[in-house]
């Protein structure tokens, strides 16, 4: 398959480069390690344009095909995990809602800001008692007063509590069925909690959110009221593949750092790259990682042609997250007890790995699509 970019697509890539190089790997570490979501970094990416990859340029977008966004996505996933998941999120579940199913005066009043960098986006599925099985949710909408009440609470959501938070988009059940809702920042009865902390994604804003007899008018509700679910599940496709990518970045960064360590530390007279056992540790990454790069771009060209993509994006981000993880653990070892110590590089990145294989559908969920597809 051809997975050539246009002409202004490769600019935009080089563009996503220059930023990371410049930008984002000398100031995200210290939000890593402050625990910080830099908005400033995602404030000067929405200058330039970045934040509406998939929206297009009649809703404030630049109109980048999937692959584009993919390869896009390895040039800021290289310099810093928790900046590049902040803007995968935005772009794909913050933002494709309102595009793929909200009507025209939606997609002006809330697409257009996300796409134009004005605001940052957020998707709230996730509850304490529902994750992999969406359809357990309990957060409730219930008509009342010419719009709906919803009451409910919201766990593990990203970019909803930041200063360029615009709200969230969100999944709520009507009776036996699911509607997707716009709920803006200080609407009555919607709080936050704190910033939770995890083991990696540390510059990621995470938050727990509350609804309390939150009353929206009926235009907050996004596209058929009954097939809400349905709705969010064609989105998290697309968030799938995102996440793949994310997965290619952390792997080539890891690789890099292994890379450039074992052709410096010298032990037993030689560097350590001259060691066979090491040797194959760094061409097993790299076969592993150019295998998973082409699961991803294939699914991304799916999309792109209008084809179904549902397996692909399941095959790659479980391909994709899985060799993530390990990738990173190896590289940890090639490093040694420098690679173990926060203050590396490396060490950072093997912290943001995990949750690779968690976020956007757990691995365990993709091996069940995937088995399904093979009427298994």
């Amino acid at each position: 398959m051809d997975f050539s970019l246009t002409e202004s697509e490769r600019e935009l890539v080089g563009l996503c480069r220059e930023f990371a190089q410049k930008e984002i790997a000398p100031r995200a570490p210290l939000a890593w390690e402050e625990g910080r979501c830099p908005t400033d970094l995602l404030r000067e990416m929405g200058v330039l344009g970045l934040l509406g990859m998939l929206i297009p340029e009649e809703w404030g977008g630049i109109g980048m095909t999937t692959v584009g966004f993919v390869a896009a996505m390895e040039q800021i996933g290289l310099a810093d995990q928790s900046v590049a998941a902040a803007w995968q999120a935005h772009v794909t579940i913050g933002s494709l809602p309102l595009y793929l199913f909200g009507d025209d005066a939606q997609r002006e009043r809330w697409l257009r800001p996300l796409a134009e960098g004005r605001a940052l986006g957020a998707f709230g599925l996730t509850e304490p008692g529902a994750g992999s099985d969406a359809r357990g949710i309990r957060t409730r909408a219930s008509r009342r007063d010419g719009g709906w009440v919803i009451n409910g609470r919201k766990t593990f959501i990203s970019n909803a509590g930041t200063d360029m938070s615009f709200g969230v988009t969100l999944l709520a059940r009507t009776g036996s069925d699911f509607a997707t809702f716009v709920v803006e920042k200080d609407t009555p009865g919607f709080t936050m909690g704190p910033k939770m902390r995890g083991i990696g994604w540390r510059g990621l804003d995470t938050r727990e959110l509350y609804f309390d007899d939150v009353w929206v008018a009926d235009d907050h509700l996004v596209g058929d009221p009954g097939l809400g679910l349905g709705q969010f599940l064609r989105t998290l496709e697309v968030g799938r593949i995102s996440i793949a990518a994310l997965s290619l970045s952390l792997t080539q960064a890891v690789l890099d750092m292994a890379l450039t360590y074992a052709r410096e530390r010298v032990q037993f007279g030689q560097p350590i790259s001259k060691f066979q056992a090491i040797q194959f540790k760094l061409a097993d990454i790299a076969t592993e990682l150019e295998a998973a790069r082409w699961l991803t771009y294939r699914a991304a060209a799916l999309r792109d042609a209008g084809q179904p993509f549902l397996r692909e994006a399941s095959m790659a981000k479980l391909k994709a997250s899985r060799i993530a993880v390990w990738a990173a653990s190896e590289a940890v070892q090639i490093h040694g007890g420098v690679g173990y110590m926060l203050d590396s590089p490396v060490a950072r990145f093997y912290c943001d790995a995990k949750v690779l294989e968690i976020g956007e559908g757990t691995n365990e969920i993709q091996h069940l699509v995937i088995a399904r597809t093979l009427d298994c």
